[in-house]
């Protein structure tokens, strides 16, 4: 799903197309099937309502957390009243307001089949310590023959290597002369865009930090030639998730159907190369 920021002062407040047109043909299926706005009110009312007591929900809870306790007592009065309608609602499920309940439970079901998901390839993932993955790559690099070039590989952060990156290297001896970890973190600002190169991480390898803000577009190959970075290859990694749970299952094809890094931003598809990592849970 293409996000995109429309507030240079609110991170959170975004516009994504493919919600968007989810929900036109929701509303056109719900306007075919009821008709008439008559029809319309159980299930109306009963959305209306739910989405009152959710609200005053998170207003107990960020209250309490601000330790705001005025503002916490007139929540809880709110969400009392609240849940005093949606009781008396109740009673229109049967007649219309279940269609409330299946619709929204598809946007809920992929949230939370997401959010299970990511956690638990997040566990399986066994990233490594950056210093066990210095160990054996000054092994390799001092004793194995190199390519020339350089090769760039991706990683979030400079602490923790990727399976793919330990596979490519330790596991295929796939070792270029020059080798640069690139992590590209996202700042809350809007507009924000540095680049520190670190150089001799290890022997024959460097790290590039990027920070950009939220609505930053990044030129990666401008700022590797800024940094007289000239790249040969760039690695990055795919994860394969292989499982015999439903959940996970429908997990592992939004996954795929998620757009990569590739597709944001500005690199050669002649040097780009995806390195697979199996993931079983």
């Amino acid at each position: 799903m293409k996000i995109d920021y429309t507030s240079h002062e609110l991170k959170s407040q975004i516009y994504i197309g493919a919600v968007n047109w989810g929900l036109m043909f929701a509303v056109i299926f719900i306007i075919l099937l009821f008709k008439s706005s008559t029809a319309l009110a159980a299930a109306y009312g009963l959305a209306v309502t739910i989405t009152m007591t959710i609200s005053s929900m998170f207003m107990i809870m960020i209250f309490r957390i601000d330790k705001n306790w005025l503002k916490f007592v007139f929540a809880s009065l709110v969400f009392v009243v609240d849940m005093m309608f949606f009781g008396a609602l109740l009673s229109k499920i049967p007649h219309g307001g279940y269609w409330s309940l299946i619709i929204a439970s598809v946007p809920f079901g992929v949230t939370i089949i997401w959010i299970y998901g990511q956690k638990l390839v997040y566990r399986y993932y066994r990233s490594v310590s950056f210093e066990i993955f210095e160990l054996s790559y000054t092994q390799i690099y001092l004793s194995n023959h190199r390519i020339p070039g350089t090769a760039i590989f991706m990683t979030r952060n400079f602490d923790e290597i990727p399976p793919y990156l330990m596979h490519t290297i330790i596991s295929s001896n796939i070792i270029y002369e020059k080798n640069v970890l690139i992590s590209l973190l996202r700042t809350d600002l809007p507009f924000e865009l540095d680049s520190n190169y670190i150089d001799n991480l290890a022997p024959g390898l460097s790290g590039l930090k990027i920070t950009a803000g939220y609505q930053e577009v990044v030129d990666l190959p401008a700022i590797l030639k800024k940094h007289e970075i000239k790249e040969k290859v760039i690695f990055y990694g795919v994860e394969d998730i292989i499982t015999n749970k439903i959940f996970l299952k429908i997990y592992s094809v939004m996954k795929k159907l998620s757009p990569n890094f590739v597709q944001f931003y500005k690199l050669p598809f002649n040097r780009v190369h995806g390195v697979i990592t199996r993931v079983e849970i």
